[in-house]
């Protein structure tokens, strides 16, 4: 057997390791990171070594989604519990000793200083699956709120830290797997429908409830800001508003085209506010045009419809719901980042996918990529 072994190339001996990986979708994520380079080459270029630790982080994030693609779906279903208990401590230890930075409490020191809040974002997908899968072919109304219990946790202490960007992230890992797993329209028509409601109210009344004075229940001082920042950026051009307005003239100013590689003036002239991390799609925008964004856009939609794909094809309902949420991660994240900078939807500090700067956020985009090619291998293996 050594003999046989020995006698193999290097591609024969690590090809197993390979096997069952789906093409198309690495194929997706190796375009929008090729775009995430060259972008962070342009608008970090004065930034030290922005680019250079970009790369750094890419290539961990591979890294990590080549070892998490090992895992069988099996074996992630055996860490769903253990991972979630272990996230709500860390989330509990940050309320109780957390390191504060800007007025958050969102950070742990054990050594190095790590965010737990991350870890949610596969630790609850994780965690409803595992849920779900339990439950298959029983499922009560009771369940679903165990369910929602189990996604609410998480979510109020992360929101307490405050850290409302990631609470939307986690929170919608979590809805997409409660509605998956089959609730009724019944029960999501009408939270959807006074949410419609209560954002026309909000702007007709916006001129009285962003009144200079006007205090706002539940919500921090400076998430109220936002949201009216978001409806009138023009109250505070050079303050508050001075993100969303720069991030438009940007966006704007593109045209189609766009101005070229290394050519963008609010980018190189500084006018775009963190234009290396949440920002940088203004960045982008700027440099490409509309044509450019198109193209981005259309990587994120072929990413998405091909999670999509693998989460309808998987052969468990644990893979089917976890494939399912861990790809619509994707969109929240795509979403979001575009709205915000666009002026449609508030600045809650959400990345752009493969395109921003972040480690934490390329490590947990890494697992999520992992956790959809080891799916996609239990089905081809499963087939063949």
């Amino acid at each position: 057997m050594a003999v046989v072994f020995k006698n193999l190339s290097v591609w024969q001996r690590i090809s197993p390791w390979f096997r069952g990986f789906d093409g198309p979708l690495a194929f997706a994520v190796f375009l929008l990171a090729c775009a995430g380079m060259l972008t962070m080459y342009s608008s970090g270029f004065d930034q030290g070594t922005r680019f250079e630790d970009h790369g750094r982080n890419m290539l961990l994030a591979g890294f990590i989604l080549f070892v998490v693609a090992q895992i069988p779906p099996q074996r992630l279903m055996s860490l769903a519990v253990p991972l979630y208990l272990v996230g709500i401590a860390l989330l509990i230890a940050v309320a109780v000793f957390g390191v504060t930075k800007k007025g958050a409490r969102r950070w742990l020191n054990v050594g190095i200083t790590i965010q737990p809040s991350e870890i949610l974002k596969i630790a609850v997908p994780l965690m409803l699956a595992w849920w779900f899968q339990k439950r298959e072919g029983q499922l009560r109304p009771l369940d679903f709120a165990v369910a929602a219990l189990l996604l609410v946790v998480p979510i109020a202490l992360i929101v307490r830290q405050p850290d409302l960007g990631t609470a939307i992230l986690v929170l919608s890992a979590g809805l997409s797997i409660i509605f998956f797993a089959g609730l009724s329209w019944k029960l999501i028509l009408p939270p959807l429908l006074l949410g419609v409601l209560g954002v026309a109210l909000l702007i007709g009344l916006e001129p009285q409830l962003c009144a200079d004075g006007m205090r706002w229940p539940v919500l921090h001082d400076y998430q109220q800001q936002r949201i009216c920042t978001l409806l009138d950026p023009t109250r505070d051009p050079l303050g508050k508003g001075f993100h969303i307005i720069q991030g438009m003239i940007a966006i704007g100013s593109g045209g189609f085209w766009g101005k070229g590689f290394m050519q963008g003036t609010q980018t190189h002239l500084e006018f775009i506010p963190e234009r290396t991390t949440d920002f940088i799609f203004a960045a982008f925008s700027e440099e490409f045009g509309l044509f450019g964004n198109l193209l981005l856009i259309t990587g994120f939609v072929f990413l998405i419809l091909r999670g999509l794909n693998i989460a309808l094809e998987a052969p468990t309902l644990f893979s089917r719901l976890l494939a399912g949420s861990i790809t619509l991660i994707f969109f929240t994240y795509a979403f979001v980042n575009m709205g915000m900078v666009s002026g449609i939807l508030p600045v809650v500090g959400v990345p752009l996918p493969f395109v921003s700067y972040g480690g934490t956020a390329m490590v947990t985009l890494g697992m999520g990529l992992g956790i959809l090619m080891s799916i996609a291998k239990s089905k081809r293996l499963v087939q063949s």
